[in-house]
């Protein structure tokens, strides 16, 4: 693995937060955070506090991301947003295949593979999620689901593409649950897509590919699961909307 790479550390904001309220979340990070230099921090408000919030953090080491994108560069598809639109406000990430998207909008592998597409003919860099439900887990199916997201959602990128493309395992078990895997459940899953890289690509990819832990984390956690040798970041949900705790699991990662 590579040890040069840094971690990076995505809040996910979800359906949360008015542009007053977002601001006042990115100002705060900024005093916060203002010296961290070992991590790549990311925001992902919605999107219609992108531009003010690109605006406030267009100063600082924070960074902008989007919650999804549309496969489409324009048209008639009513309430899309193309990766062009999302460049006018200084994107340079978004979230592509949440489990939120599987599950709520039906999201395909294909479909997410269609926006990876997209998002690399526009520069944007995306955070491609893949994760397995309790039962797929209980079942001892894990594996093979991740095996087929990660396949499936990376069809048609180039390899160049591929290694700039970051992969956040989500076990949907332990999204909004308060249960986190375990940093030893979180390694052995971020190991098996290390590998998996490694097989449809080479090892020199999989070793750049940096993939981010999503599920249940706290500043509490933080610190151990950043420590799993496979573990590259993590890809924060609830505890990124507010100042003190996603600030804190930041810190704690270094």
């Amino acid at each position: 693995m590579d040890k040069e790479r840094k971690l990076i550390i995505a809040g996910n904001w979800k359906m949360n937060k008015t542009v007053a309220e977002g601001l006042d979340l990115v100002n705060g990070l900024k005093r916060e955070l203002a010296a961290v230099k070992e991590v790549d921090i990311i925001v992902c408000p919605p999107y219609t506090a992108l531009s003010e919030v690109s605006k406030a953090i267009l100063d600082s080491n924070i960074r902008l991301g989007a919650q999804t994108m549309s496969e489409h560069q324009n048209g008639a598809y009513t309430g899309e947003i193309a990766a062009g639109m999302l460049k006018e406000f200084s994107v340079r990430y978004v979230i592509l295949g949440h489990s939120e998207r599987r599950q709520y909008q039906k999201e395909s592998d294909a479909l997410i593979a269609a926006k990876a597409v997209a998002a690399h003919a526009a520069a944007l860099k995306p955070i491609v999620c893949v994760g397995e439900l309790l039962e797929e887990r209980e079942s001892g199916r894990t594996e093979a689901v991740i095996a087929s997201q990660l396949e499936g959602s990376l069809k048609g990128l180039t390899r160049a593409q591929v290694e700039e493309t970051i992969i956040a395992y989500e076990p949907v078990w332990a999204i909004g649950t308060g249960k986190v895997a375990s940093p030893q459940q979180a390694q052995d899953v971020h190991a098996f897509i290390r590998s998996r890289l490694t097989a449809l690509y080479d090892e020199a990819i999989s070793r750049r590919v940096r993939i981010q832990y999503g599920g249940s984390v706290k500043a509490s956690n933080a610190r151990e699961l950043m420590q799993q040798p496979d573990v590259d970041g993590a890809l924060v949900g609830g505890a990124a909307l507010e100042i003190r705790s996603f600030s804190d699991i930041i810190k704690n990662s270094i």
